[in-house]
């Protein structure tokens, strides 16, 4: 058996490393909330953001889970993410009552979501990718741009104007 090694005093182990499932995952969440912020119909818009948010589900979910070997019944990823991430359980709920809605949105019903729901889908989705991530511990800024939000901020909730970066110096 190997000695265990220690922790020079003062520093901290690092964390697992984010497996490469969940970072492509993550990867893909958030240039889907890109794309959701570039598209002008609200019902692509408001289904390629909730998609967004749920490639971020399953980044936890590859994260903080195994696969279970056996038959089971198929369930939703909001379901496990509640279950594997009670922290995330107000959100798995808030988005699996929005599913009915991005399929409706998916089929190309005119009266699916307004522009309003749409917007506001986009802005929780970036909350909510912003969630993921300090969950996660993921430390390092994707190489890709965040996507500017309503009110001048990103996706982490960051204000991307002179004004905060100057607060903070």
């Amino acid at each position: 058996m190997g000695a265990a090694r220690a922790v020079p005093a003062g520093q901290l182990p690092l964390p697992p490393a984010l497996p490469a499932a969940a970072a492509t995952l993550l990867d893909q969440a958030h240039r889907g909330l890109a794309e959701a912020t570039a598209t002008a119909d609200p019902r692509l818009r408001y289904a390629t953001a909730h998609l967004g948010a749920l490639r971020a589900a399953a980044a936890v979910l590859a994260a903080r889970t195994r696969p279970e070997s056996g038959r089971r019944r198929p369930r939703s990823a909001w379901d496990l993410l509640g279950q594997v991430a009670p922290e995330l359980g107000e959100w798995a709920t808030f988005f699996a009552a929005g599913a009915a809605k991005r399929a409706a949105a998916e089929a190309g019903l005119s009266s699916a979501v307004t522009e309003r729901e749409a917007d506001d889908l986009v802005r929780d989705v970036g909350a909510f990718l912003a969630v993921v991530e300090s969950c996660l511990s993921v430390l390092a800024e994707p190489a890709y741009p965040r996507p500017q939000l309503v009110g001048g901020t990103t996706a982490t909730g960051a204000r991307s104007d002179s004004r905060s970066s100057s607060r903070r110096r």
